[in-house]
């Protein structure tokens, strides 16, 4: 059965995509079975991995007929799927998802059956892959409270500037307080703290760094820290290459 793993910050811009599709390149290449769904109506994850698909296969133009959110109609996610690369799969967003919400209120009556539903229809997909993550919209609604639900862990990622911060930690408490009190998710843990550098060795990384180990305990942040790298910029545009 795969480990599911929801990548989280309530503020935009921290870098939960670009982690989100570079961890699951990573892992295929690590031979690891690898399923990226992304939950984000704007679809930045998606049209990256597209782009991808795109410099690997430069005959093939890469389409999608089905979106993620006809898949939900259908109650079959396994149409939707779309093969990036040895390994290495997704389930397309597109602006259609944002009727997510709106759509599970006709479905179910309760809110609790609402956040259950997702983790429902993600259940077959398990046994397919070593790992599922999830890319999530930095608010708070039922696609992310549905995708921490259905999730093992949740790995923060703290981009290095006061805002973020304060995301992480509301982020933290929402996930103890609300999907793990409230809905009570089965399997949800913390992963730990990855920070991003918002610029390499700027004070204001080092102090917000040092605001979030005396914050979090510098056991539950990762050693490893991302540093601010221009071609991470430049894959939206181009898909990595």
């Amino acid at each position: 059965m795969s480990t599911t793993l929801t990548f989280g910050n309530f503020k935009g811009g921290t870098g939960k995509t670009t982690n989100a599709t570079m961890t699951g390149i990573e892992l295929s290449n690590r031979n690891q079975k690898t399923l990226l769904i992304d939950l984000d109506p704007q679809a930045n994850a998606t049209n990256l991995y597209l782009k991808t698909k795109q410099n690997i296969d430069s005959n093939e133009f890469v389409t999608f007929d089905k979106t993620l959110m006809a898949g939900i109609r259908d109650e079959n996610l396994y149409e939707t799927i779309i093969n990036i690369k040895d390994n290495l799969d997704i389930l397309p967003s597109a602006a259609d998802f944002s009727l997510y919400p709106r759509y599970m209120e006709t479905k179910k009556t309760s809110y609790q059956e609402r956040v259950e539903y997702l983790s429902e229809l993600i259940e077959p997909l398990k046994e397919k892959y070593d790992w599922i993550l999830i890319d999530i919209p930095p608010t708070i609604s039922l696609i992310t409270d549905s995708a921490l639900y259905a999730s093992d862990y949740c790995l923060i990622v703290l981009q290095t500037q006061e805002r973020s911060l304060q995301g992480a930690e509301a982020f933290i408490k929402y996930i103890q307080n609300e999907v793990i009190n409230t809905f009570n998710a089965p399997t949800l843990e913390v992963l730990g703290i990855l920070p991003v550098l918002l610029k390499n060795n700027a004070p204001v990384d080092n102090s917000t760094l040092e605001s979030a180990y005396k914050i979090f305990g510098k056991e539950n942040i990762f050693k490893i820290i991302i540093k601010n790298m221009e071609r991470l910029k430049r894959y939206d545009v181009t898909g990595v290459t």
